[in-house]
């Protein structure tokens, strides 16, 4: 198995106090692995948005077949 390997970042001890007060009852031991829950919540819904983003809306795609009916490449 592939060794983890870790960085260390520094936080405001009063948001560290914040932490570990939201954290309570929820099966996290330690401050690290909930900010890195956290993050990864945060990172992965900014993705899903950025892929949204990129895809067409409804609106977007109908006028493209619109578009396409309008040159014959669709009926």
């Amino acid at each position: 198995m592939a060794e983890k390997k870790y960085t260390t970042v520094s936080i405001p001890l009063p948001l560290a106090k914040k932490i570990k007060t939201r954290m309570e009852g929820t099966g996290f031991t330690s401050v690290s692995s909930y900010v890195t829950y956290v993050l990864r919540q945060v990172i992965s819904s900014m993705e899903e948005e950025e892929r949204e983003k990129k895809s067409f809306s409804k609106d977007d795609e109908e006028k493209v077949k619109d578009r396409l009916r309008a040159l014959g490449y669709l009926d």
